[in-house]
């Protein structure tokens, strides 16, 4: 085993000591990356199991640990070593320390992970601590770490490697964990309400379900053109078709090969459901009861800060009519215009640039966004959409050329898209051919008509209410995240030499 004397015989640059101690190793004691080790507890589980262990006690209790060492001092007399649940100091003294564990102290460099059996003590000064008698070395790092208390300050180098991010940033680690239990929190939210959880294709021969500039990829046994999913709408309404369930969700992995920004990503997350027998006006109340329970989850309470505001999770939330807030905002009252060209007039009129062939709900929609959308920063839902751009939703009764459709806003962000389905096989298939049309007309020349989904259409879907809820959003409000890179575990990013 190397001596103290070690240190002094290697070289300067960081990488190549790392490397030479790791041949040292190998020679003077053998397996460096041993397949077997056995812990007795986690960190975790030893300090919730010493809790109330007072100051300069020492137990008779012997435990074994591991972790990645993440100080030493004193030469590695102390030393931290933390695991997924939390963080143990290590103590490493003649008196207590035999020679053959001791020994191996030189050898060991931040980053790498140990195994360690001792006795259990806190500290006079309350540092829950084992006194080492035997070390074993389970992984030696050829790399080091960055420097803990600041972790990695290049923003782009934190996606391209995460692990070290995780590592060194108590933040990310947390938001992660966040994550996974949000998730974790909308799968249970949704079964305990009587929605059953379905898987459905990724690939799809024909792709529907949103409008999206979809990843294409080639099955060479098939010799079939195929698509990454945008959406799994259409899959999911043939399961109510079905009968297998009248209240079915998915979370889903979805692809569109479309820009990418603090709120988009190429491959995203979203919730869909359908719910059969109810209408927009219930999935209303869902969105409101699943937020809630989210923020509850998460934060105890349904308010919570996100960057220097305070959002409220407290249902009901705010309901408006999309005319009634663009009148608002503008003063036009889009109702009582009743022509396109009226519409188009009135815009410019107001000073919007609009184009000359858009209709009165396109132009309905674009001032909304202009003027309306960014000062939806509490939790609100904009109902009453244009039929013009929701092809797929029921008519409101007596406007129709609005129709049951909602967007749910929060911090100037649309979480979540739900419908009144529509369920008219002959309306659906005139809505779907004119959609193709339009696409065509757009240059998409590969799109095409799901035959399927209409076949299954005509064999008749009950009326139902649909959703979508982007969660990656969702969880960037939840977990005070200022882009969604920040809550995507490994986002899409340029290639290193661009």
């Amino acid at each position: 085993m190397a001596d103290n004397k070690t240190e002094n015989t290697l070289s300067s640059d960081a990488t190549e000591v790392r490397a030479q101690k790791l041949k040292l190793l190998r020679e003077q004691v053998g397996e460096v990356y041993p397949a077997h080790f056995h812990r007795t507890m986690t960190n975790a589980e030893l300090i919730a199991k010493y809790e109330n262990l007072e100051p300069d006690v020492e137990t008779q209790d012997v435990v074994t640990v591991a972790g990645r060492v993440y100080s030493s001092r004193n030469s590695g007399m102390f030393m931290d070593i933390h695991d997924a649940g939390g963080k143990i100091q290590i103590f490493s003294h003649k008196d207590t320390t035999p020679e053959e564990a001791r020994a191996l102290l030189p050898m060991i460099d931040i980053g790498d992970i140990i195994g360690v059996t001792g006795i259990v003590r806190r500290t006079k000064r309350g540092e829950l601590t084992i006194n080492a008698q035997k070390i074993e070395m389970l992984t030696k790092s050829l790399l080091p770490m960055p420097e803990k208390w600041h972790g990695l300050s290049d923003i782009e180098l934190r996606y391209r490697k995460r692990h070290l991010d995780i590592m060194t940033n108590e933040d990310s680690k947390l938001r992660f964990q966040q994550r996974s239990k949000i998730l974790s929190g909308i799968r249970r939210f949704m079964e305990n309400d009587g929605f059953m959880e379905v898987e459905t294709p990724m690939l799809h021969s024909v792709y529907g379900g949103a409008t999206a500039e979809p990843f294409k990829t080639h099955h060479n046994t098939l010799k079939l053109d195929m698509y990454l999913r945008i959406a799994p709408e259409l899959f999911l309404k043939r399961t109510l078709v079905s009968g297998l369930t009248d209240k079915v969700f998915e979370i889903n992995r979805n692809f569109r090969n479309e820009g990418v920004s603090t709120r988009h990503n190429p491959e995203f997350t979203m919730m869909e459901c359908y719910w059969a027998y109810a209408d927009y006006e219930d999935i209303m109340d869902l969105v409101e009861r699943l937020f809630e329970s989210l923020a509850l989850s998460i934060h105890g309470t349904t308010e919570f800060p996100f960057g220097d505001k305070t959002m409220s999770f407290k249902g009901p939330f705010k309901r408006v009519p999309m005319p009634d807030a663009v009148k608002e905002a503008t003063g036009i009252d889009f109702r009582a215009i009743k022509t396109d060209e009226e519409a188009r007039a009135a815009a410019k009129a107001a000073g919007f640039a609009v184009e000359k062939d858009w209709t009165w709900g396109e132009c309905l929609a674009f001032i909304f966004e202009e003027k309306v959308e960014q000062t939806l920063i509490q939790p609100s839902h904009v109902t009453h959409f244009p039929k013009d751009i929701s092809p797929f939703a029921k008519e409101v009764p007596g406007e129709p050329r609005l129709v049951e459709r909602f967007e749910t806003y929060c911090n100037a962000w649309e979480l979540g898209n739900a419908f009144s389905e529509l369920n008219d096989p002959e309306e659906q298939r005139r809505r779907m051919v004119e959609q193709l049309e339009q696409a065509h007309a757009r240059g998409e020349k590969e799109k095409q008509l799901d035959e399927e989904f209409l076949d299954a259409i005509d064999q008749g879907m009950p009326p139902a209410g649909g959703l979508g809820i982007g969660v990656d959003r969702l969880i960037m409000l939840l977990t005070n995240a200022p882009s969604i890179r920040d809550v995507i575990l490994f986002p899409a990013r340029r290639s290193k030499t661009d």
